[in-house]
């Protein structure tokens, strides 16, 4: 009979033949106690993203009570933001388009220093991975440009799509209770701007 071990970030659960319930597996599983269900992954790779995002970030929030999980989160869909403009860049053929996307390109980057440079302070690795939503959406475009060919519209309609997860995950960050004050301001300004970006984006993409 197995003897149970807490994990230290979560609950372990079997992972393969040989191990029960609760000890650990050889690829460092963990398991996250979701409220809706539990969310397994390895030390190299976030939990798969949702349109639960809100409860699951509500979740870790409660385990870490400084906030930094909201950061850490949030900085996921920060970064999606900047490989998804980087794209746009490679993809686009209009030259005052393409100038426009590096300035978001460096704008994001520019998010990413601000949150990453709290978390340091508060002793936490900067964050630079992206959302599994994320790469499974610039696979599906990579995919769908090597049968159509590429317009500025596409481009475009993607750029919208891609701000609009990054507002949702900037709304879902500034509803956590747990977000620290001293963060908060540059959070929201962050938010605003990016609002901005995606009623310009609109307005280009209705007028294309």
């Amino acid at each position: 009979m197995s003897t149970s071990k807490k994990a230290p970030h979560g609950h372990r659960v079997g992972g393969g033949p040989g191990l029960g319930v609760g000890e650990e597996a050889p690829g460092r599983m963990h398991c996250q106690p979701f409220p809706r269900a539990a969310v397994c992954y390895t030390g190299l790779t976030r939990p798969p993203l949702s349109d639960s995002f809100p409860l699951l970030l509500n979740a870790m929030a409660t385990e870490n009570n400084d906030g930094t999980a909201s950061l850490q989160e949030l900085l996921l869909f920060v970064n999606d933001r900047i490989e998804g403009y980087k794209k746009a860049v490679e993809e686009s053929k209009d030259h005052e388009m393409q100038g426009y996307y590096k300035q978001l390109v460096s704008q994001s980057q520019q998010f990413a220093n601000e949150l990453n440079a709290y978390l340091r302070k508060q002793g936490e690795d900067p964050e630079t991975g992206t959302t599994l939503k994320g790469k499974l959406y610039r696979g599906w475009t990579d995919a769908k440009a090597l049968l159509t060919a590429t317009d500025e519209k596409a481009i475009l309609s993607s750029n919208v799509y891609g701000e609009e997860w990054a507002l949702k995950a900037y709304q879902d960050a500034l509803d956590d209770h747990h977000l620290p004050a001293s963060i908060r301001p540059a959070v929201e300004r962050q938010f605003h701007i990016s609002e901005k970006t995606y009623k310009k984006l609109k307005k280009l993409e209705h007028s294309t």
